[in-house]
C-alpha cells in the first residue's frame, strides 16, 4: 500500500482555553494498518473464563491469564496474515506451555525474576508464555520475559524478531494447511506433539471473549470492530491508538513516541488514559500536537462539541458527579464505542459510554 501524501498544512490557533488544527486530511502510516482479514481486535479482558478441552477436562482462567492472551491478540491482530487462525494456534501454545503465565525460571536464570512474571517454572531453561529457550536462539532473558516480544517471536515472519530462525508461525511453510495443534507443535518443536490440539476449543472461546469484528477489513469504508472508519485526523487519531490494544494500564505511563513504566500490578509498560490520547494526537498529527499528560489540561484544547454532533474521533471527558475536573478520557469511534485505558489491571480496549452511566460527559474536537 502506497504512502498517503497529507493534503494539506497545519494551521495551529492557540488560545487560552483551545487549541484547532485544520488538519483536513492529514494521514500517516498509524492511519494505514495492514489489511487482516478476520484478525480479532481486543475489546474487553473479563474477570474470568471458563472452557472445556476437547477431553472434556474443564480450564477456568483468570483475569492475569487473560491479559497475557490479550497481548498475543493484539499482537497476532497486529502481524500481518496471521488472521483469527493463527491467532487461536498462538493461544493453544501459550495454554499448554504455561497455562498463559509469564514463567520465570529461577534454576536456569536466577535474574529472571526480578522481571515482572506470574510464577517460577523450571522447564529446562525455558522462559515466558510460550517456554521458549535463550539456549536455542530465541532471545536474551531480558526478551523472553516480555510478553509481547514472545508473542511476535511466536508469530514470526517478517516481522518477527528472530527473522526465522528459530522458525515462527508465519516462517513454518503451508501453515494454515496444517492442523492447528500441528502447526503449534511445529513452532514449539516439543517432545510432546499431541498435547495443543486439546485446547482449540478453549483457544476459541478466548478470542470470542477478548474480542469481536475484524482488524481492518478491506482498507476502505469497512466495519472497524463493527463501527464506521473514520477518515482525515479523526481516522489517524483512531488508528494510531488502535495500535496499542492490549498494551496494559499503567497510572502515568504512556509517552509521545509509545508505552512507558511499570504497573502497581507489575505490569508495563503501558498507558494510561490521557497517555494514549496523547500518543495516538502526537502521532495522528505527525508529531505536530503534543497535548499534556493530563485529561485536566487536555479538556482545554479543541473546540467544544454537543452530545447529538459527536462524530468518531472527538475525545470525551468523563466527570464524577460534583467534581470539577475529569478522571477519565477516552476517544469516540462511533456507535456509543469508545477506545480508551481503562484502569488498573485491565488494556487498552475497546468499551461503551455506558460504562459511565450518571457522569457528566463533555466533548472536544481535535481535528478540523
Amino acid at each position: 500500500m502506497g504512502k498517503i501524501v497529507a493534503a494539506a498544512l497545519v494551521a495551529v490557533l492557540l488560545g487560552p482555553a483551545s487549541l484547532l488544527l485544520g488538519l483536513g486530511a492529514l494521514m500517516n502510516p498509524a492511519a494505514q494498518a495492514s489489511c487482516l482479514p478476520s484478525s480479532p481486535v481486543v475489546e474487553q479482558t473479563p474477570d474470568h473464563l471458563t472452557a472445556t478441552r476437547t477431553d472434556g477436562i474443564t480450564v477456568t482462567l483468570g483475569q492475569a491469564q487473560l491479559t497475557r492472551a490479550a497481548t498475543i491478540v493484539s499482537v497476532g491482530s497486529g502481524t500481518k496474515d496471521v488472521g483469527r487462525d493463527g491467532i487461536v494456534i498462538a493461544l493453544m501454545a501459550a495454554l499448554t506451555e504455561s497455562s498463559l503465565r509469564m514463567l520465570s525460571n529461577t534454576s536456569a536464570y536466577p535474574a529472571s525474576a526480578t522481571y515482572p512474571n506470574d510464577g517460577d517454572g523450571g522447564d529446562h531453561d525455558s522462559l515466558g508464555l510460550f517456554q521458549m529457550r535463550p539456549s536455542t536462539g530465541w532471545g536474551s532473558v531480558a526478551d523472553l520475559m516480555d510478553a509481547e516480544y514472545q508473542a511476535r517471536a511466536f508469530f514470526g515472519g517478517p516481522a518477527g524478531p528472530n527473522h526465522g530462525s528459530p522458525r515462527g508461525l508465519l516462517d513454518i511453510p503451508d501453515w494454515k494447511l496444517l492442523p492447528k495443534g500441528a502447526a503449534a507443535q511445529a513452532v514449539e518443536v516439543s517432545a510432546f506433539p499431541d498435547r495443543y490440539a486439546a485446547y482449540e476449543p478453549v483457544a476459541a472461546a478466548i478470542v470470542d471473549s477478548l474480542a469481536s469484528g475484524s482488524a481492518s477489513g478491506s482498507c476502505g469504508d469497512e466495519q472497524d470492530g463493527g463501527v464506521p472508519l473514520a477518515s482525515g485526523f479523526a481516522g489517524a487519531l483512531i488508528a494510531a491508538a488502535k495500535t496499542q490494544l492490549g498494551k496494559p494500564y499503567v497510572w502515568g505511563g504512556g509517552t509521545y513516541t509509545g508505552p512507558s513504566g511499570v504497573g502497581s500490578d507489575g505490569r508495563g509498560p503501558g498507558f494510561d488514559c490521557s497517555g494514549l490520547v496523547m500518543y495516538a494526537a502526537y502521532h495522528a498529527s505527525d508529531g505536530k500536537l503534543r497535548l499534556p499528560h493530563y485529561s485536566g489540561a487536555q479538556i482545554t484544547f479543541g473546540r467544544s462539541v454537543g452530545w447529538d454532533d459527536k462524530q468518531p474521533g472527538d475525545l470525551i471527558f468523563f466527570t464524577h458527579p460534583g467534581s470539577s475536573a475529569p478522571h477519565h478520557v477516552a476517544i469516540y469511534v462511533g456507535d456509543g464505542r469508545i477506545l480508551q485505558a481503562p484502569h488498573t489491571g485491565d488494556n487498552v480496549r475497546f468499551g461503551t459510554v455506558s460504562e459511565f452511566v450518571g457522569e457528566t460527559m463533555t466533548l472536544r474536537r481535535l481535528g478540523a
